[in-house]
């Protein structure tokens, strides 16, 4: 299986995002709202400050390492294939997701100079696997993957994600604490645990515990400080041959304690089954938690999910079942409300038919098949909704949605949503398009998100450009700094250019924002395998003269 070719999602609809043909787009008056804090100290943004970039920028690139502007560097802090502990547990391979967590975050603190970090793993890299096994890749079947039990094991053992303890030292340098009792792997042999309706229904053939985690793209941070991992596909075990692969025990959000090493990891079915991308986690106005969550495939929705329990900020532990029920809702972008994915109170999905037959029968069978229970109501189809994620300062909601190839948008947009009086309870929403992707904004393919405490956004990039592509002009994936208001509202800062065949994934702060975490997804031959010339993915942090703001 070749990588590109497992990473390409084409789309069919015939429109591009339904905003073009609306002409909606209005802007509600910003208003307060409670968001997840990735950085324990956010500053207050004063209303029409005019931001800038702390840095100069630096110029697209085809040079084959990490590109920074004058007076930042980086170090390597974990590579696929590097032991994390005393089991002999490997750092695995794909990186994506980071969340960084204070090492003392439990007791409130927020240590900016040591902490425990999730690392997902979002897929494994067989072309590679074969070359280290010294399998002729002409002669291999990956029909017959029982019959390389060595390979299967390397697959398996790649994905999922990583804890691991890491701390800056002296010499400024963040390193990873080995076998320390916080390092771990969970990966696609880990036994997990199903939540909420869907758990032992018929849908996911009775299983209360699954094996294992895979397509662990992006994903997010609850307010009790645990990670949240997302599945972005169901499909990757048969894609790769894998025996006894059940496609509905994947394609869900997974929750991990990274405090605890003996916590079992649990998949939330009642955040619904599709290419989950990321969680962006937040607060009614009730006290209720909300997630969402964009299906990474063309043609396909945005959803939120609102728990509901109330989150309890002084008891932590009565805040780990707060996903196990609730309501998920699907995004109606052209009437502009939230429609519940709820079979007791939607006569549409209890009426939907398919081949002449009632489909849903139940809720479970509704977040087993949450795609097609999202197009039974209305859902709007979109440009591959990835990642999410929520202002620090206004609460309004921005979602990247990279392209969709097969109605010619090629370079994506973000847009922006303002929840109706700033409650992420509200059934209702405004929207516009903040940034169009393309040669006049200088940015393509948007995907992950991040916000700085100066409500910058932060946004990496999702394609590949060869020469001769439509995406040669832009070169290497970048790392691109957004402003979200002033006077540089929407124009992209390049900070950093990848290596050659690169996406750079999952960018994170530590909370005095004077480390950039960031991790190089499927480098040509940057970083490469020892012995071997490809190279590998890994994890870096990246430092400056300063804090990332001004």
């Amino acid at each position: 299986m070749d990588r590109r070719k497992f990473l390409t999602y084409v789309g069919s609809s015939a429109a591009a995002m339904v905003v073009a043909s609306t002409g909606l787009g209005a802007v509600t008056n910003k208003a307060e709202a409670s968001a997840a804090n990735h950085l324990s100290n956010s500053k207050t943004l004063s209303k029409g400050k005019p931001l800038s970039a702390p840095f100069t920028p630096v110029q697209r690139t085809w040079a084959d390492d990490i590109t920074l502007p004058s007076g930042y560097h980086y170090n390597i802090i974990a590579s696929y294939g590097d032991v994390i502990n005393e089991k002999g547990e490997k750092f695995g391979d794909a990186t994506d997701l980071t969340v960084f967590f204070p090492i003392d975050a439990l007791e409130g603190g927020n240590h900016s100079e040591e902490g425990i970090l999730w690392v997902n793993h979002e897929f494994p890299e067989p072309q590679n696997y074969l070359t280290i096994l010294g399998i002729n890749p002409e002669t291999f079947d990956p029909s017959k993957m029982s019959s390389y039990p060595e390979l299967l094991k390397m697959e398996k053992e790649a994905v999922g994600g990583s804890v691991i303890h890491i701390k800056k030292e002296g010499n400024g340098e963040w390193k990873l604490v080995k076998n320390s009792r916080y390092n771990r792997r969970i990966d696609a042999t880990t036994k997990i645990k199903l939540t909420g309706p869907a758990a032992g229904s018929i849908g996911v053939k009775q299983a209360t515990i699954v094996e294992g985690t895979l397509g662990n793209c992006s994903g997010g941070k609850t307010f009790w400080n645990t990670a949240l991992s997302c599945e972005e596909n169901t499909e990757y075990g048969d894609d790769y041959g894998w025996p006894n692969f059940t496609d509905e025990h994947y394609g869900w959000v997974v929750e991990i304690d990274p405090f605890d090493p003996s916590s079992q990891p649990r998949k939330h079915t009642a955040l619904g089954r599709f290419a989950h991308e990321n969680a962006a986690v937040g607060l009614t106005k009730d006290g209720r938690v909300v997630v969402y969550m964009g299906d990474d495939k063309g043609d396909e929705c945005f959803y939120k999910f609102i728990s509901s329990k109330k989150y309890n900020p002084n008891n932590r532990n009565a805040n780990f079942d707060i996903l196990e029920s609730g309501t998920l809702y699907v995004a109606d972008m052209k009437n502009q409300k939230w429609i519940a994915l709820d079979y007791k109170t939607n006569e549409k999905l209890q009426n939907y038919e398919k081949d002449g037959v009632k489909f849903f029968k139940s809720q479970a069978d509704v977040l087993v098949h949450t795609r097609e229970a999202s197009k039974a109501v209305g859902g709007t189809k979109l440009d591959r909704p990835e990642d999410v994620e929520i202002h620090p300062y206004d609460g309004s909601v921005f979602l990247a949605m990279t392209n969709n190839t097969g109605h010619g948008n090629f370079h994506g947009q973000i847009a922006r949503f303002y929840p109706a009086g700033g409650d992420h309870g509200s059934d209702e929403f405004t929207f516009e398009v903040f940034i169009a992707g393309g040669q006049k904004s200088g940015i393509t393919c948007p995907d992950n998100l991040h916000f700085d405490s100066q409500g910058n956004l932060w946004v990496v990039e999702d394609y590949y450009a060869t020469e001769d592509n439509q995406y040669a002009e832009f070169k290497n994936c970048g790392t691109f700094m957004v402003p979200t208001d002033g006077e540089s509202y929407g124009d992209p800062f390049m900070f950093a250019s990848g290596p050659k065949g690169c996406e750079m994934t999952g960018p994170w702060f530590s909370p005095d924002e004077r480390t950039l975490f960031i991790d190089i997804q499927h480098p040509e031959t940057w970083n490469p395998y020892p012995g071997h010339k490809f190279g590998r993915s890994c994890l870096v942090a990246i430092q400056g003269p300063g804090s990332f703001v001004k």
